[in-house]
């Protein structure tokens, strides 16, 4: 077994031996420990930002782009919000464990269990903050946690489970090998994650679609399950009867950060609003420093700009017919993140809430919204898109449970 392969299996190992102690750990321990979490965050602060600067200034020789550089940053006051996100995550309720269903014949009662996964993995890229987001959910889950990020976060990451994440375990009395963080910068890293299906049966993965994708298939070929974030990029159509104000509104809140998947990707004008609403567009496009992509597109109507490091400024623009159209395209042509209608009609409303499909629909609302701190109070682990039953959209530490069906005399 190649050296890299090694680590990963390693990582693993430890944390299945450690699981049980997460696992039959006490609600307030576990909350205790996502306190604690939190009050190191900001007691070392110094050092994680010292460490993260560490990261920017090698992914800038490295010519990363500026929507990445943003991913990669931990300012303070980000900081201090994923602070106020751990302490928000201890004081939400724990799911229950054991669910009365049904009396069978006999007086036989059915009770549904929900128990942890077990070992989780997650391989996600250049944002180090995803590193406590995952491990409180798996904390708060029960669930022992395999971490994998890419070289660019990697002393980040390092830095937040050494002097945060272990520590706070230790201190709630939970064995800190529970979450355990991959110590190698290869690419095979990954790879390996998605290969030991008795250790770490389901992998959350997040990160460019392409690569993605491409895990997903491994992880089938070994037995693996993934949770997959793998595409992303926000859809706004524009309704005949929109309001100019709330539509310059909408383009400006939703392009507030250019390298995230739920920002402004797509915006669709019905034609005969166009040239009503659009110096406000173009107004909004301008003061955000972003550019639009007008017609003949050159590229697939879709194209993912967050992305693309050379034109991640871009907003692709085009006219529609109307709202059957503009709906065709958000279901057919993208990835089925998120979409939203701009309109003062709750009947063109309803109908676009009713024929899209994807994960996230919003009205006179920004698709910046799609995200499990926002809509949840909680963070996320990830947006799951698939079109199967199962957690779909922000996936959270309640949606990490496989469910056991227990048979008990009445």
């Amino acid at each position: 077994m190649d050296e890299v392969a090694k680590a990963v299996e390693e990582c693993a190992r430890s944390a299945k031996r450690a699981a049980p102690s997460l696992a039959a750990a006490s609600p307030e321990a576990i909350d205790a420990a996502l306190n604690a979490m939190a009050d190191k965050l900001v007691e070392h602060a110094d050092v994680v930002l010292e460490a993260n600067q560490a990261d920017i200034a090698k992914a800038r020789e490295d010519g990363m782009s500026a929507g990445l550089l943003d991913r990669l940053t931990i300012t303070p006051e980000r900081l201090t919000g994923m602070a106020d996100q751990l302490r928000l995550l201890a004081g939400a309720p724990h799911q229950e464990r054991s669910v009365d269903v049904s009396t069978l014949d006999g007086g036989l009662r059915l009770v549904e269990r929900r128990r942890p996964v077990g070992v989780i993995g997650a391989n996600y890229e250049a944002r180090p903050n995803v590193t406590v987001d995952v491990a409180s959910q798996l904390v708060k889950s029960r669930n022992g946690g395999v971490l994998r990020t890419g070289s660019a976060a990697l002393g980040s990451a390092q830095r937040l489970r050494e002097s945060v994440i272990a520590p706070a375990l230790a201190e709630a009395g939970i064995d800190p090998d529970v979450v355990q963080l991959v110590p190698r910068a290869e690419r095979e890293a990954a790879s390996a994650l998605v290969r030991f299906p008795e250790l770490v049966p389901l992998v959350i993965l997040r990160g460019s679609g392409d690569s993605t994708r491409a895990l997903a298939t491994e992880a089938a070929v070994h037995g693996v399950r993934t949770l997959a974030h793998a595409d992303g990029g926000g859809v706004l159509y524009v309704d005949e009867a929109a309001d100019t104000d709330k539509v310059r509104d909408l383009v400006f809140n939703s392009l507030d950060r250019l390298g995230v998947c739920n920002r402004l990707n797509l915006l669709l004008i019905h034609e005969a609003a166009h040239d009503r609403v659009w110096p406000g567009i173009s107004g909004a496009l301008a003061e955000r420093g972003v550019t639009p992509s007008l017609a003949p597109h050159e590229h697939a109507i879709g194209y993912e700009w967050a992305l693309d490091s050379d034109r991640e400024a871009t907003v692709t623009v085009a006219k529609v017919t109307g709202l059957p159209e503009a709906a065709e395209i958000a279901n057919e042509r993208t990835s089925g993140l998120a979409a939203g209608i701009a309109t003062e009609s709750s009947e063109a409303a309803d109908a676009f809430f009713d024929a899209y499909t994807g994960t996230g629909v919003f009205w006179n609302a920004p698709t910046r919204l799609l995200d499990g701190f926002k809509l949840l109070a909680v963070p996320e682990t990830g947006i799951n898109l698939d079109k199967v039953p199962g957690p779909r959209g922000p996936v959270t530490y309640t949606d990490l449970y496989v469910r056991q069906y227990a048979v008990l005399p009445g």
